[in-house]
């Protein structure tokens, strides 16, 4: 559960950055808050939420600020056209004198609701009288052709010179509208996101040499070039997600204003959401492909 704080905090932080939409005047007033909506199913794997508040662009956000800022008592129910459930809230203890949020399905009830391959799932949250939704798919993964390591492609003088890249090969089927995001995970450490794809000049084709970089937790403050790579003797586990288009949009734009944050020559950018009713945020569908390989010695 590790990386859902980590994830919690970094989406927070780029809300936070985006969510105030006077940036170019003088007077910058006081944004409304906002609900945000941190949430997925993928395949085999039960929903979860996270929902929490918008935190003021020039507040002073600490762990308290975090803290303070998740939603508690909201109405959460999940629904994949069949069957409706509603989500339970739990609490994490951090380790760190803070607590972590999270809504997700009853445990005690043992047949408790699992992503399935092209089923669509309906997100309701009932807070103080408002109703927010949102409806998303998980698509049929496809998963890549083959995986090997090889000399990283953009090697310099700051890489070291053990690290591996991950290549792929993929083929993308003949029909348009292919999304992907994909994670990966190192030996015993969590799923961190990688990258993301669409097959928008590529439909039908096959990719060869697809780089894959290793995801890592970006709080670390460490030598980048040597975080996005493998090294001999690592076990890697690519986690290839198939989402749709607007699952797609949200992450490509927090991708942007994330990649954007302390550039002073690059443009606003506000966060597409696929949440209804004003809230900010995500409602993901992932269709998981695992798989994992050794870099060799």
């Amino acid at each position: 559960m590790n990386y859902y704080v980590k994830l919690f905090v970094a989406f927070l932080f780029i809300v936070t950055l985006v969510s105030c939409q006077k940036v170019v005047h003088i007077n910058l007033g006081t944004s409304p808050t906002q609900l945000v909506v941190q949430g997925a199913v993928e395949t085999n794997v039960p929903p979860y939420v996270i929902l929490t508040s918008t935190i003021g662009f020039f507040s002073n956000v600490d762990l308290t600020t975090l803290q303070n800022s998740f939603i508690h008592g909201a109405n959460i129910q999940v629904s994949d056209g069949s069957n409706t459930i509603t989500l339970k809230e739990y609490t994490i203890d951090t380790g760190s004198n803070n607590k972590f949020y999270i809504y997700t399905v009853d445990t005690t009830n043992p047949n408790y609701m699992v992503g399935q391959v092209g089923k669509f799932y309906t997100l309701t949250i009932t807070y103080n009288g408002t109703i927010y939704t949102s409806v998303t798919k998980i698509p049929n993964p496809k998963g890549t052709d083959t995986l090997w390591f090889g000399t990283p492609t953009f090697k310099n003088s700051k890489t070291p010179d053990s690290a591996m890249e991950l290549f792929a090969n993929y083929s993308d089927p003949d029909t348009a509208g292919n999304y992907v995001r994909y994670f990966t995970k190192r030996n015993n450490e969590d799923y961190y996101p990688s990258g993301i794809f669409t097959d928008d000049i590529v439909n039908g084709k096959t990719i060869k040499d697809i780089d894959l970089y290793a995801g890592y937790d970006d709080s670390l403050h460490a030598n980048g070039d040597s975080l996005r790579y493998f090294y001999p003797g690592d076990t890697v586990t690519l986690k290839w997600c198939e989402i749709d288009k607007g699952v797609y949009d949200f992450w490509n734009s927090y991708d942007f204003a994330s990649n954007a944050i302390g550039n002073p020559f690059s443009s606003p950018i506000n966060l597409k959401t696929n949440i209804t009713n004003g809230a900010l945020g995500v409602w993901c569908g992932y269709g998981t492909v695992l798989k994992t390989v050794v870099v060799p010695h």
